[in-house]
């Protein structure tokens, strides 16, 4: 219960963890990425990786959030698993030759588009959707930095346009 912190603004269900001491709940994620390997995913898609940047009810820092996400990609690695890293744009810098490719949700909403680079310059792919946005308003800016992107409802019913 130590390492349980807030609820997630807009998801009631799910609650912020204290990555300061992921080792109190690594076994589980440990679990998660076994019963991936089980099922034959091919990756895995971790989310809510920025808890140092949200009100999650502990003092997270940039190292402790640095650290997890490494950790999180070790692992998955160790499973022969590729992992994304979703939408923790401040630590690309310091994360993209840990992950194998970028997931995103409305970085040309925010205008944040181009923290995503890194990855394409290594030649690994970035996924994304926007909800909001006209197709016409960023799937020609998606194509031209080699982004694949989705138009999708923000209660994901399946429908979807790819800009492709």
């Amino acid at each position: 219960k130590d390492v349980i912190g807030k609820k997630l603004a807009g998801w009631p269900d799910e609650k912020w963890l204290n990555i300061a001491k992921y080792d109190k709940f690594a076994d589980v994620m440990r679990k998660r990425f076994d019963l991936a390997v089980q099922k034959k995913c091919d990756g895995v898609d971790p989310d809510n990786v920025d808890g140092y940047q949200n009100k999650s009810g502990f003092n997270l820092t940039y190292k402790h959030q640095l650290n997890y996400n490494k950790w999180l990609s070790n692992e998955a690695h160790k499973r022969n698993l590729a992992i994304s890293l979703k939408n923790d744009l401040d630590q690309i810098k310091d994360l993209v030759n840990y992950f194998d490719f970028a997931v995103n949700e409305e970085c040309f909403t925010y205008n944040e588009c181009n923290l995503l680079l890194p990855f394409t310059k290594q030649k690994k792919a970035v996924l994304g959707v926007e909800y909001k946005l006209d197709v016409k308003k960023f799937c020609k800016k998606a194509n031209d930095l080699n982004f694949s992107f989705l138009k999708m409802n923000s209660d994901l019913d399946g429908s979807r346009i790819s800009c492709n």
